[in-house]
């Protein structure tokens, strides 16, 4: 990436963007909490990439992250396009969940029985 100060807004922006399966769940956590969020790349025209990870083989919002990640990084200074690639749902595993969104998730499975306290 260009600028680190780039990749800090890029990071943050991704942060505002909930994955509907966690929503769902009743976890509530953003791509980069996820740990979707493989790479973002910025190149010295312009052109940011971000790279996610997906959960499964057959995500079906593939659309959605594709759509809502350009919409709103298309709207940062500097950015002259944005592409986002993922992969194909292997390299994912529930130890990429930050840290404190693992607890939220954890409280809330204890909370509904799903866990033991």
């Amino acid at each position: 990436m260009a600028e680190s100060g780039v990749d800090a807004q890029v990071r943050e922006i991704l942060h505002g963007i909930g994955d509907p399966c966690s929503v769902a769940s009743g976890t509530p956590m953003s791509i980069e909490e996820m740990g979707l969020v493989k790479a973002v790349d910025l190149d010295d025209d312009g052109r940011l990439h971000v790279t996610l990870r997906l959960t499964a083989p057959l995500c079906h919002n593939v659309g959605y992250f594709d759509v809502e990640i350009k919409r709103r990084l298309a709207e940062l200074p500097g950015v002259a396009s944005v592409t986002v690639s993922m992969d194909h749902g292997l390299e994912w595993t529930p130890e990429l969940i930050s840290p404190d969104a693992q607890e939220r998730r954890r409280k809330n499975l204890q909370l509904h029985g799903i866990i033991a306290r």
